[in-house]
């Protein structure tokens, strides 16, 4: 078992990663303005914030990532676009949203876990199921 010392956060800390996620927050708004959904899904992914317990940030992120996961129309062209570095986070992603069992999330996801499946194969859905470190 890690030690809890690996997980403690200050109210700083907290405070610096939410104030992050409200700026990229805004920065997919941008994109998705500008009609660039692929790119507002992979800035909503970088930097999300795995190794935190805090359930503040990990619902703020989600919101983020959500909010761009549910623009992208083409998922055939999102991976042609979607650098693989990408695909264990997005699949993690896409089990929270699975789980909140709200239908047009949940068609998307299965959509995109469809062709996430195909493109990474099944090693990236045992590896985002077996990290309970990283979690989102």
């Amino acid at each position: 078992m890690a030690s809890s010392a690996a997980y403690l956060e200050t109210d700083e800390n907290l405070e610096a990663l939410i104030s992050r996620i409200e700026q990229k927050s805004r920065k997919i708004e941008t994109l998705l303005k500008q009609s660039k959904p692929v790119e507002a899904l992979k800035t909503a992914l970088e930097g999300s914030p795995l190794k935190t317990r805090d359930e503040r940030c990990k619902s703020a992120n989600w919101i983020v990532v959500h909010r761009a996961m549910m623009a992208i129309r083409d998922i055939d062209g999102m991976f042609n676009s979607l650098d693989p570095e990408y695909y264990d986070i997005l699949m993690k992603y896409l089990y929270r949203g699975l789980s909140t069992g709200d239908r047009p999330t949940c068609d998307q996801c299965l959509k995109i876990h469809e062709k996430l499946t195909e493109k990474a194969g099944l090693g990236c859905i045992l590896r985002s199921l077996a990290d309970t470190v990283n979690t989102v």
